[in-house]
């Protein structure tokens, strides 16, 4: 068994050290088949068992039926990977098309957040309707755990020397001999055309490229801190984390794909999916967030765990006045009967 292969040599602007980073975990052979676990394979798992344990933690505090978020996390997690896989290929049809053999072959790469995010919900709000479940409370939990999960995931971007952006010559810079290969097989993307020694070109103007992987990581961190606090203390309504996790994290991938070279692209245009989406899904959160924080300034309701319906709390609330109003009487009957026994 071979560990840590496949290494590249990473620098970064304004750190001297030289870090040996390599994207493969381990390889061995099983008979005659040779095995490979990639670092991107694993951290993917880490950041996924993370945000699957957070999630846990929360619905250990709110609740819910254990058997019911086993049910989601399943059917999320293939909903998930397929509507990743879906998105990438359709975004990608013009390579696909005429290579159908590769569409299932998710092992050499191709899976895009987004389509991963916007499967992984349609599965778990099917999940939900059969399991009885308050999808929306739901979404407050996944938003917080998607920041987890997607930020150290990106770290699987570092491994693989994959998703950097354009130059800089920034001290937060990142270069290895991977990004200067790519940039050799793509120097349209750099404005090097021209150049005819590129690798000498970028060592002698100390050229570094946008670690846009670092850049999310971070965005994502933050996020989620933020949520957390919203949750302990500014959580008026059901869906309101997921809402501001669209917020947070579209307006930074909208930000951070902009630096990139290697986006998917809306067919023969300069229009970046991610980044159109992105901004989409802000405006659309915003206004969201800011109609319903109104609408329950005017009529608060309360608010509990993933298994709680909004319809229930109203009718349980009228119970609880009722009941009261019913103990208020009685108790008043009671002092009347005594005065009426005194005075008899």
């Amino acid at each position: 068994m071979n560990w840590f292969t496949d290494v590249a040599e990473v620098s970064f602007g304004g750190i001297d050290k030289v870090f040996d980073v390599s994207a493969v975990l381990c390889e061995f052979y099983i008979g005659s088949h040779h095995v490979t676990i990639n670092w991107y394979g694993a951290i993917i798992a880490f950041g996924f068992t993370l945000a699957a344990l957070f999630g846990g933690r929360i619905a250990y505090t709110w609740r819910i039926n254990l058997s019911k978020m086993v049910d989601v996390l399943l059917y999320g997690t293939v909903g998930g990977v397929i509507g990743a896989r879906l998105y990438f290929v359709a975004f990608k049809w013009s390579y696909y098309s005429a290579h159908p053999e590769q569409i299932f072959a998710i092992w050499n790469g191709g899976l895009a957040i987004y389509g991963g995010i916007i499967g992984g919900l349609i599965a778990a709000y099917i999940t939900c309707k059969i399991e009885k479940i308050n999808f929306k409370n739901l979404l407050d939990m996944v938003g917080m755990s998607l920041l987890i999960g997607q930020g150290i995931g990106r770290w699987g971007n570092y491994a693989n020397q994959e998703a950097f952006g354009v130059f800089t010559d920034g001290n937060y810079g990142m270069m290895s001999s991977k990004v200067v290969s790519y940039i050799l097989r793509h120097p349209d993307k750099f404005e090097l055309e021209g150049v005819s020694d590129i690798p000498g070109y970028i060592e002698s103007n100390n050229l570094f490229v946008h670690p846009t992987f670092f850049y999310e990581f971070a965005w994502c961190m933050v996020g989620f801190v933020l949520l957390y606090i919203i949750l302990k203390k500014y959580r008026k309504f059901s869906g309101q984390l997921f809402l501001c996790y669209g917020i947070w994290y579209g307006t930074g991938r909208a930000i951070f794909e902009g630096l990139r070279t290697d986006s998917l692209y809306i067919g023969d245009t300069t229009l970046r999916v991610s980044q159109v989406l992105s901004i989409a899904v802000v405006a659309v959160c915003l206004v969201l967030l800011i109609i319903n924080l109104i609408k329950v300034k005017k009529h608060p309701q309360p608010i509990e765990g993933v298994d709680f319906f909004p319809p229930d709390a109203a009718k349980t609330i009228k119970e609880a006045k009722e009941e009261k109003a019913k103990k208020k009487a009685k108790k008043t009957e009671v002092k009347r009967e005594e005065r009426d026994e005194e005075n008899g």
